[in-house]
């Protein structure tokens, strides 16, 4: 018998948030905005580096691969959400939801990447302005953006053929809209040791040591602020910080609070657990390109210039 020769349902069936299944009709209008604004904004975001000449700079090439991950992040969950929450149709082909569980995780590490290039941008800026335009070269961002996609995919993809290879037979029906491996692995009817420790070292490895290293940058960053005698240029270095702060408090800040509903809230309710994961993967598509576009004003210039032409 093959190692993928196992008991497995032809598909599962998704979950809306358990207790309103009456009201999917009316939660569908919010979501349909929320899609909206994430998709909306970031293209809006990456055809505005794209064509502006001023926003050709290492911070907006990054801010554009961010708006990627968030469109790409986005499109890999709108299909299975819009068809449960607006149709009611709920079944999902089993290898259709690994593959969604692939593309949901893998550019949820992209993203966590992203952040922490973003704040190796900020440090060099503020720590050493003079080498930052020989240490972030076009070719050295293009790298840094292949390694962070590299990463992503060899990471992860052993993640379906761990599912595959579990017998799944307690259940076909996940907790979410969409397909993820922690959901997935707890319908298993066998040991799944591996699958818990893979997914273990795969967050602290990756997501935890993105978030360790953030938090180091700025901590140098500060430390060279702080050196700064004049108080209005310690205020103007630490404002070109503020969106890639609260860019990275709308990532993590969700994603710890989804960890540590599912290790010790285990008797909270089930909807408490599906809204938190629902926040953790729609706040930041959505808060990301309102963030950037309040706070940067040079990508409101280039956003007000670009819809100026399109009127004209």
């Amino acid at each position: 018998m093959g190692v993928f020769n196992v008991t497995r349902p032809a598909s599962f069936l998704l979950t809306g948030i358990p207790g309103l299944e009456n009201s999917h009709s009316w939660l569908a209008g919010p979501l349909c905005v929320m899609y909206a604004v994430a998709l909306g904004g970031n293209i809006v975001i990456l055809h505005a580096v794209r064509v502006e000449p001023s926003l050709h700079a290492p911070m907006y090439y990054f801010l554009s691969m961010l708006s990627f991950s968030d469109v790409a992040m986005s499109m890999a969950t709108l299909p299975t959400v819009f068809r449960t929450f607006c149709l009611d149709a709920r079944s999902i082909a089993f290898d259709v939801c690994l593959v969604q569980m692939f593309l949901i995780h893998s550019f949820s590490m992209m993203e966590s990447g992203i952040l922490l290039a973003m704040s190796f941008d900020r440090y060099v800026a503020i720590c050493n302005p003079l080498r930052y335009a020989t240490v972030l070269t076009n070719e050295i961002i293009a790298g840094m953006g292949f390694a962070m996609t590299a990463r992503s995919f060899i990471t992860l993809f052993p993640l379906p053929f761990l599912i595959k290879r579990l017998p799944i037979c307690k259940s076909n029906v996940l907790s979410h809209s969409y397909c993820l491996h922690p959901d997935m692995m707890k319908l298993a009817c066998a040991d799944i040791t591996i699958n818990s420790i893979y997914g273990l070292f795969v967050l602290i490895s990756t997501f935890g040591m993105d978030l360790l290293f953030i938090f180091l940058s700025y901590v140098l960053i500060l430390r060279s602020v702080m050196a700064i005698a004049s108080r209005e240029e310690r205020l103007k270095a630490l404002n070109t910080c503020v969106s890639h702060i609260l860019a990275v408090l709308a990532f993590y800040v969700p994603m710890i609070g989804v960890s540590t509903v599912h290790r010790f809230g285990k008797h909270a309710p089930r909807y408490v657990h599906v809204l938190m994961s629902n926040v953790y993967l729609f706040v930041p598509p959505v808060l990301n390109p309102l963030i950037y576009s309040a706070k940067t004003k040079e990508i409101r210039r280039a956003i007000i210039r670009m819809f100026h032409r399109i009127k004209m």
